[in-house]
């Protein structure tokens, strides 16, 4: 297909997500999805949806997505083997976006707790255009595959390395966001904080589960301007999560902070539990960058006070990629143009 066919295709997919008049169907999708997975809720299903039509799936998007990787049409497609990952809805669509942008065939392995909402994608996308049906195939096995994109966690991706070792891939493995404070945060941007940590309930690698905190920071304000997110204690599976890390930190003894349905524990892990969120104080500007560089292979995105930290996010704005940004930080088209 030409690359105008494509772009055509996949803009048409983000104006149906985007038309309000398939606001029912979509909540049809939503929960079936659901159905699957009982942390796709409505609403982490929709902004999912919704972020991928606007930052991905519009015309202009497309075309710059295009321009800047140097993306032509492609007269030798290889089998793009693409190992998706479950934890949000709609995780593994960036892939599959490249894999066929850049001329290739994709064999897509769903994950099982984001089956349903991949192939109804899928599905939509064949109805646009019938030609799709040769570009994007989903597979239960990969081993007619010239090329693998794998994303799972530290322990599933040696098993990739292993098992792809003989052909190009990619193979992604755990990581976290982090949030960088001055203390100078109004109520309004730390309202917008409490959006990286909360969406999809913290499981996205692009949720923030460590702040980084000048020395002597208190959490009040921080609390104060998160408490709109009180309600997500609603959700059955994260409350059973809060009980449970409570009452670990509480029988151990380990000091903590808690409002009510966010823990929050000085540590110098990145990686947190569903419902806790870790700090670590700096000194000063020299001594946060030693912190952060000690941690840049397992950090997916930074966010900070208007995005002032070099290559960073402004707050509320973690979970809103644009197509250039590349998971790991590994550009996926530069890797299928070589293969």
């Amino acid at each position: 297909m030409q690359l105008k066919d494509l772009i055509l295709t996949f803009s048409q997919l983000g104006d149906f997500i985007l038309d309000e008049k398939n606001t029912e169907l979509l909540k049809q999708w939503s929960s079936a999805s659901r159905n699957e997975n009982a942390w796709f809720t409505e609403d982490n299903v929709k902004l999912a949806l919704s972020n991928t039509a606007k930052y991905y799936l519009s015309k202009e998007s497309l075309e710059n997505f295009i321009a800047a990787n140097h993306i032509e049409t492609n007269i030798s497609p290889k089998k793009v083997g693409i190992v998706m990952a479950g934890n949000i809805p709609v995780v593994g669509f960036h892939d599959l976006l490249c894999v066929v942008l850049s001329g290739n065939i994709a064999l897509a392995k769903l994950s099982s707790s984001d089956s349903v909402l991949m192939r109804l994608l899928i599905l939509k996308l064949y109805e646009i255009n019938q030609e799709l049906k040769e570009l994007i195939q989903v597979a239960d096995k990969l081993n007619i595959a010239e090329a693998m994109i794998a994303t799972g966690s530290d322990n599933t991706a040696k098993h990739f390395e292993y098992y792809f070792a003989k052909v190009p891939h990619i193979i992604r493995k755990n990581r976290t966001s982090v949030a960088i404070l001055t203390g100078e945060e109004s109520r309004t941007e730390l309202a917008n904080l409490g959006n990286d940590i909360f969406q999809y309930f913290g499981l996205g690698c692009r949720n923030v589960s460590k702040l980084f905190v000048p020395k002597g920071y208190t959490f009040d304000k921080f609390y104060e301007s998160i408490e709109y997110w009180s309600t997500i204690r609603i959700h059955h599976k994260y409350n059973n999560n809060y009980d449970y890390n409570k009452s670990v930190l509480l029988v151990n003894r380990i000091p903590h902070l808690d409002n009510g349905f966010l823990l929050l524990r000085e540590d110098t892990a990145l990686v947190s539990a569903i419902s806790v969120c870790h700090f670590e104080y700096y000194d000063n500007e020299t001594h946060l960058n030693q912190l952060i560089d000690g941690h840049k292979n397992k950090i997916q995105c930074i966010v900070s006070n208007e995005g002032r930290y070099e290559n960073s996010f402004k707050f509320g704005e973690a979970q809103s990629p644009n197509l250039n940004d590349f998971a790991d930080g590994v550009n996926t088209i530069q890797f299928l143009k070589q293969i």
